[in-house]
């Protein structure tokens, strides 16, 4: 529900925004993950190289130049040559490129012992559908009814794993007939499902069962703000309910996205995301299971032409607060059971 998202008024979310934070928009368990490699929790936070003094650098920068001198015909024959994808638009292919030779050369480097770059273990991408009218009043209150997951490796870049149930919402159990329309979600799908309180304790012992913060470092992604800093937020405290601490912080994608391809925010919609980057949308749209499954395309292909997805918003006292790009990589916590607030 992407675009109804950001229908709703800034002042339903409940949270206050920091100044220097934008406003950026925002069960079928399925087989266990099957690692491809074994690896234990990082003693500390992982964290890129930050000295660019190193000559590897140069050659990249000496790489970049020639590649922003290239016609678009010239970027397709080559990431062609390279068999790398060619869909998209120019800016897109040049990212692609550039990111290639970046981690080829890294790659190069690490092996010699100079700087590499690092990621989490696996990505978790979450998009909540809610409770909703077709005007929204300024002070109704938006219930989770769909709580899917979509796990994606970044070891394998592809998706290995997905969640999915619906919620029975508590103030407003009877669902409009445009939140139907709009999500496909029926009034008896939420009438045989569970309160959020037990639906999101199975989402936490999915997640153990993943060994997720425990034996593999992750983070959890959503599109845009909405789903973290007003949906979870809100319906905490409906469910009475503490906010849960490894959902504290995310990787807003609409962020990554429009800082790693340098486009502005009106081109950071999940529908464009999906046209620049030369994919189209599968599934039915605002179902919340699909969303997420093409929010991790997206994701996917971002991996693909060398963006470190990393943590950068995050939830503070109430607040919805940007995490610096130069704080250390650090993997979401181990996911615990929620604790009632009574």
């Amino acid at each position: 529900m992407d675009e109804h998202k950001e229908n709703i008024h800034a002042k339903d979310v409940n949270v206050k925004m920091s100044n220097n934070t934008r406003e950026d928009e925002k069960a079928k368990p399925c087989s266990r993950i099957c690692p491809t490699e074994e690896s234990s929790p990082p003693a500390s936070p992982s964290q890129s190289n930050g000295d660019f003094s190193h000559p590897v650098y140069k050659e990249i920068a000496l790489a970049n130049g020639h590649i922003n001198r290239m016609t678009k015909d010239e970027l397709r024959v080559k990431l062609s040559e390279l068999k790398l994808d060619t869909r998209g638009v120019k800016d897109v292919m040049k990212k692609r490129l550039k990111s290639h030779y970046k981690k080829q050369k890294l790659m190069q480097s690490a092996a010699e012992g100079g700087p590499t770059d690092t990621y989490y273990d696996y990505i978790c991408v979450v998009d909540f559908e809610a409770t909703c009218e077709e005007d929204n009043p300024s002070d109704f209150h938006h219930e989770i009814i769909e709580f899917p997951m979509v796990l994606i490796s970044t070891h394998t870049l592809e998706i290995v794993d997905s969640f999915q149930e619906y919620v029975k919402p508590e103030l407003n159990p009877q669902l409009s007939d445009f939140c139907v329309k709009l999500t496909g979600i029926t009034q008896k799908m939420v009438d045989e499902a569970e309160p959020f309180p037990e639906v999101l304790q199975r989402a936490v012992a999915w997640l153990q069962e993943r060994e997720l913060g425990t034996k593999y470092k992750y983070a959890i992604l959503t599109d845009g703000a909405w789903d973290m800093s007003k949906f979870l937020n809100i319906q905490c405290r409906i469910s009475r309910i503490r906010y849960p601490q490894f959902a504290k912080k995310w990787i807003n994608i609409r962020k990554s996205y429009g800082n790693f391809y340098k486009v502005p925010r009106t081109q950071t919609k999940l529908s464009t995301m999906l046209e620049k980057l030369g994919l189209k949308y599968e599934g039915r749209p605002h179902s919340g299971l699909d969303d997420s499954r093409n929010i991790a395309r997206i994701a996917l292909r971002m991996l693909q032409d060398g963006c470190q997805l990393r943590a950068n918003e995050r939830m503070h006292a109430g607040q919805l607060l940007s995490v610096p790009s130069s704080a250390p990589v650090e993997g979401a916590p181990a996911p615990h059971n929620p604790r009632s607030k009574e």
